[in-house]
């Protein structure tokens, strides 16, 4: 189900996810999920974080990469943070270190992608195939750990 809901620009993917299950829980009668991503560049201080989504669609990955010409430091990390409402908020954070590559690359993914190489790795995520970037992704990571806490709830 798709619900449109305000989102707040907090200090924090976890304070942006929690506000947002709130709200939400005045609508959904029922426990639910939703999640927040964003990537934090090291040399612009946490940027964009929480703005991810606005940044995307305003300046792109070419302003990223502008805003990234002289940096030393190229070091990122895409992160998402879960909540699942039962009654009260869970969160659940996966994240992925990486840098930002001085050109955007591939076709596959979409958002911030063709720029994040994976620490250890030598691909964007937009150059990997579908599985393996999946299998290192943020998302990823954030959804296991909620699944894991399914299956000791027993739900």
């Amino acid at each position: 189900m798709l619900i449109k809901y305000p989102e707040e620009q907090l200090d924090s993917l976890e304070e942006v996810a929690k506000k947002s299950a709130y709200y939400v829980r005045e609508i959904i009668k029922g426990d639910f999920f939703l999640d927040d991503s964003g990537i934090f560049i090291n040399e612009l201080k946490g940027f964009p974080g929480v703005y991810s989504s606005y940044v995307n669609k305003t300046i792109g990955n070419p302003g990223i990469l502008k805003l990234m010409e002289n940096a030393r430091d190229r070091s990122a990390q895409f992160s998402t943070c879960i909540a699942y409402y039962d009654g009260t908020v869970n969160l659940f954070v996966g994240k992925t270190s990486g840098t930002i590559s001085t050109t955007e690359r591939g076709r596959n993914g979409f958002g911030f992608d063709p720029i994040f190489i994976p620490d250890g790795y030598e691909e964007t995520y937009a150059e990997m195939p579908l599985e393996k970037k999946n299998s290192l992704s943020h998302r990823f990571k954030a959804a296991n750990l909620f699944l894991e806490f399914l299956k000791k709830k027993k739900i």
